[in-house]
């Protein structure tokens, strides 16, 4: 069978390798110039970077066995870097049970109430029994007031704005249960596994076509009909992985009850900016900036978790947002974004002066963040779609999840094995 795969994000390319695998011919269409999507990279030194910050977990059993099919088990090595929060303008190490314990901007009690949560939500196997609940209601009934404002509700808000009391504590869950201080790194960048990938694809006699924009998608006369670039390719099966708001402007013939149900939620882009340093501006990973006044949420210092020698001996660090598409950062230059960080910089380390920038790039991508609320999961489109042949894969559909390489690899292979027994009963 012919088999198009819209995307060359981590799902998309594991979904093509998966069809090319089989014996079917694979076209993938990517509307960038690059494999990767969210996890796509830009070359520093001598290694990719990723555009969007990204590692994996002890739990991202998925990918991992991802790399070690494609023969990159070399590259992948696992640290314990520091995570940290920015409170009242000094930073506090808080990634472990210790140093939970030592959390001094808390009272002892609470600092005990904190624990005690964490273990109840690390011990709870599923999301069901906390989907009645926003994270605001339950955190702050489970830990307390004085845990809530100091720890969660600055992230919250910062995160997701004027959405933060509408999170569900599901979503929550799944941040603290999945996750694991031991972190994951392929050396060289994760672009090098999708580049691996898209190789694969093309090895066994499938097609990678990048700078392809995919206008429409229909069934018809038995075949799906997907308009790229002004011109109709046909398929037999086509695995669709947009944004489901973007595919539900691209599919012709929904119905208007899959449109009201599934069309649905709220989105943020996902704004980053990646300062090239000539020397080290913390000595952390990844810190939280719990703090008011500061135009970013999150700092990730990435050589303190990689090898500084691989980015030519720059120090990257990643400043990160989520934000709604109408906010003015999206239409700022980079010049403009350096002006309004160098003062939250400087307050982060006051010996800080912007001769340390060596490079910077400024990242921005539509639909990264979905807004997860209690009403989430009820709003979820299955794979299979009102169109026939046409299957849907996104990070709408990994709840309690919202995003995550891992996720997209498993997401990938379940649905490709939908599509491979589809094929199968159809001769």
């Amino acid at each position: 069978m012919r088999i198009g795969v819209l995307g060359g994000g981590a799902l998309g390319l594991t979904a093509a390798y998966r069809c090319a695998r089989a014996g079917h011919a694979v076209t993938l269409l990517e509307r960038q110039d690059l494999v990767g999507g969210l996890a796509a990279g830009f070359r520093l030194g001598d290694a990719w970077l990723e555009r969007f910050y990204h590692h994996l977990f002890e739990t991202d059993r998925d990918i991992v066995a991802l790399i070690d099919e494609l023969g990159l088990s070399s590259r992948l090595w696992w640290k314990k870097p520091v995570t940290a929060v920015l409170y009242r303008g000094r930073r506090y190490q808080l990634d472990d049970p210790a140093s939970v314990l030592r959390f001094s901007p808390l009272a002892p009690v609470d600092r005990v109430r904190l624990g005690a949560a964490l273990a109840l939500l690390k011990l709870t196997p599923s999301a069901r029994p906390f989907e009645p609940f926003t994270a605001n209601r339950w955190l702050r009934t489970a830990m307390g007031d004085a845990v809530f404002s100091t720890v969660w509700e600055p992230l919250l808000r910062a995160k997701f704005g004027e959405f933060h009391d509408q999170v569900s504590m599901a979503w929550f869950w799944a941040r603290v249960y999945c996750r694991t201080p031991r972190l994951g790194y392929l050396r060289g960048g994760f672009q090098t596994l999708y580049l691996a990938l898209a190789e694969a694809v093309r090895e066994r006699g499938g097609e990678i076509r990048l700078n392809a924009e995919v206008e429409s998608i229909a069934s018809e006369g038995g075949t799906v009909a997907v308009t790229v670039n002004g011109r109709i390719e046909r398929f037999d099966r086509v695995v669709a992985t947009l944004p489901t708001r973007l595919f539900a402007r691209l599919a012709r013939g929904l119905s208007e009850d899959w449109l009201t149900r599934h069309d649905w939620g709220d989105w943020l882009g996902a704004h980053c900016a990646i300062l090239g340093l000539r020397q080290p501006l913390t000595d952390i990973y990844w810190l939280n900036v719990n703090d008011p006044g500061y135009p970013f949420l999150a700092l990730v210092d990435h050589a303190n978790f990689a090898e500084r020698d691989d980015y030519g001996g720059l120090h990257p660090v990643y400043l990160g947002n989520y934000l709604p598409m109408s906010s003015p950062r999206f239409q700022q230059t980079d010049d403009e974004v350096l002006t309004e960080y160098i003062p939250a910089l400087q307050r982060i380390n006051p010996a800080f002066d912007r001769s340390w920038i060596e490079t910077m790039h400024v990242f921005r991508a539509p639909y990264a963040q979905p807004v997860v609320t209690r009403e989430f999961p009820a709003r979820i489109p299955p794979h299979t779609t009102p169109l026939p042949g046409v299957y849907l894969a996104n990070m709408f559909q990994v709840y309690p999840q919202d995003r995550g390489q891992n996720y997209s690899v498993r997401m990938a292979n379940r649905v490709a094995q939908m599509v491979l027994r589809s094929a199968a009963a159809s001769g």
